[in-house]
């Protein structure tokens, strides 16, 4: 594997972390407020 493939391996994977770090923290703001909406 050359340095530029390498480069754009490390960098399709940090992207993809971002987008699943996103996703997770939506996931957890939507159950904070489904709670909050239960309890009023």
């Amino acid at each position: 594997m050359t340095p530029e493939e390498e480069a754009e391996f490390v960098r399709r994977r940090k992207s993809r972390n971002v987008v699943l770090g996103l996703v997770l923290g939506g996931f957890v703001v939507l159950f904070y407020f489904i709670t909050i909406a239960k309890m009023l």
